[in-house]
């Protein structure tokens, strides 16, 4: 993205809060898990060998938008005394049940036959403070090229705030830093081999490391669930680490109902979201995943 796109998506959308990990930081964690990645893992892809990038580093899932309050009661253990000393979190038998149920569920999708000049589009809601002036509400649709050597498209609609409605499309520039999807499927699908990734990528990160290493798979999961294989080792990793705690009558960013992982405190709190009887991903408390599929061409959506 150059400057000027930059300085437009500023001004149509102020920047979120603080993440749990700051951005610079995280970029250089993700940078380091896809350099470990690409050095011992072959390549699944139809693409000619190449060298692979160490610089690149994931996409982070929340990346425009607020936390949104969720009416939510978590059901299950809080941080007890453990082995790494007091405060550290505990494991939640039912927790480690309910992803063992999503990675089971998740690995017995289709995956797409996806071409290299196609692109990856996904569909998202969330809201954004505008100053003191209240809440936007929006859509975004962003297109980004499967291998990553053409430029792709965000559209994002403001369905209603003190901005107006309104929708504004922009070129995303094809960018060596973003991790694209034939990159995501080179992820290791063994789960022990991707959870001793993220943890050694994590190591002394964030308030907690287990915070940091969910942090890290949470922003993987919007495009794995086009990657059966990747998407249930993610949640599998997820399982083996401890601070994570089920929450009932959760809510995704678009208002949806299901039922809800979440870990952290306070205002870094976050809950992935999932339909109660598919246990199908609907996103997170701060951003919605309302679609993600694999189109022609960049404008193009599912349906035509």
């Amino acid at each position: 993205m150059n400057p000027a796109e930059r300085e437009e998506m500023a001004r149509l959308l102020p920047s979120p809060g603080d993440p749990v990990l700051p951005s610079d930081r995280l970029t250089q964690l993700e940078a380091h898990l896809m350099r470990e990645i690409t050095l011992e893992a072959p390549s699944r892809s139809a693409r000619p060998a190449e060298d692979p990038s160490p610089s690149r580093p994931f996409r982070r899932f929340a990346a425009i938008a607020v936390p949104v309050a969720t009416a939510a009661v978590v059901v299950a253990a809080v941080l007890t005394v453990g082995d790494g000393g007091a405060g550290r979190p505990s494991t939640d038998p039912e927790a480690v049940r309910l992803l063992d149920r999503i990675a089971t569920v998740a690995a017995a999708r289709k995956a797409p036959r996806v071409r290299d000049d196609q692109y990856v589009y996904t569909l998202t809601q969330g809201t954004q403070r505008i100053m003191d002036e209240g809440l936007d509400t929006f859509r975004r649709s962003d297109w980004h090229a499967v291998d990553g050597t053409r430029d792709g498209l965000a559209r994002i609609t403001v369905l209603s705030g003190p901005s107006g409605e309104r929708t504004e499309d922009m070129t995303l520039e094809a960018d060596p830093n973003r991790t694209t999807y034939r990159e995501l499927e080179e992820l290791p699908t063994d789960t022990d081999r991707l959870y001793d990734h993220v943890w050694s990528a994590t190591q002394g990160q964030g308030p907690t490391h287990e915070e940091a290493a969910l942090e890290m798979i949470g922003s993987m999961l919007q495009d794995a669930t086009l990657l059966p294989e990747v998407d249930a080792a993610l949640y599998r990793a997820a399982a083996r680490i401890p601070g994570v705690t089920v929450v009932r009558d959760a809510e995704d960013a678009a208002g949806r109902a299901g039922i809800g992982l979440s870990f952290g405190d306070g205002d870094d709190r976050d809950v992935w979201v999932f339909g109660e009887k598919d246990l199908r991903y609907l996103g997170s408390d701060e951003v919605a995943l309302l679609d993600v599929d694999v189109v022609d061409k960049a404008g193009q959506t599912p349906a035509g």
